[in-house]
C-alpha cells in the first residue's frame, strides 16, 4: 500500500528540491529511485542505501503535484529489501534507533538553545556517549 501513483511521476524535480536529505547528501535522488522502479531495476533498488536515508518526514508528499507518496514508497522498499535478504533483518531496527538517537539530539537543541554553550555542549556529548556505546552493542 503506499505507491499506487508511482507511474503519475513525471520526474518533475519537486521531491527532491524539498527533501532535507538532499542537503546533506547530494547522491540521494528521490526521481532516480521512482525511475529505476518503474524501469524494473529491483535489484539495484532494494540493495541500494538509499532507501534507508528517507526521513519519512513527507516533504516530498506535500509538495508533489501528482500526489506520489513517495515516504510510503520508500517504506514498502526497505520492508522488501529484508524480506527478500537484500539487508540484514535488523536492519530496520538499527535504523530506526539510529532515527531516534538524532531525534533526540535535535530536541536537546531546541530545548537548549538558550542555555550557556558550554553546559549545552556536556548534555549533547553525554546523550551522543551513551547512545554510540548503544550503537557499538550492535557489532
Amino acid at each position: 500500500r503506499g505507491g499506487e501513483n508511482i507511474k503519475r511521476c513525471f520526474t518533475c524535480g519537486t521531491c527532491v528540491a524539498g527533501c532535507p536529505i538532499t542537503e546533506v547528501d547530494e547522491e540521494f535522488n528521490c526521481r532516480r529511485i521512482v525511475r529505476q522502479i518503474l524501469l524494473g531495476m529491483r535489484e539495484e533498488v532494494l540493495s541500494s542505501p538509499a532507501i534507508w536515508l528517507c526521513l519519512e518526514c513527507y516533504r516530498c508528499y506535500a509538495r508533489c503535484p501528482q500526489k506520489v507518496n513517495f515516504t510510503d514508497i520508500m517504506k514498502i522498499l526497505r520492508y522488501l529489501a529484508i524480506k527478500g535478504n537484500y539487508v540484514p533483518a535488523q536492519t530496520s531496527e538499527r535504523v530506526e534507533d539510529l532515527d531516534r538517537f538524532i531525534q533526540e539530539i535535535r530536541c536537546s537543541f531546541i530545548k537548549h538553545a538558550l542555555k550557556p554553550e558550554e553546559k549545552i555542549a556536556k548534555e549533547i556529548k553525554s546523550k551522543i556517549d551513551q547512545k554510540l556505546n548503544t550503537i557499538k552493542s550492535y557489532h
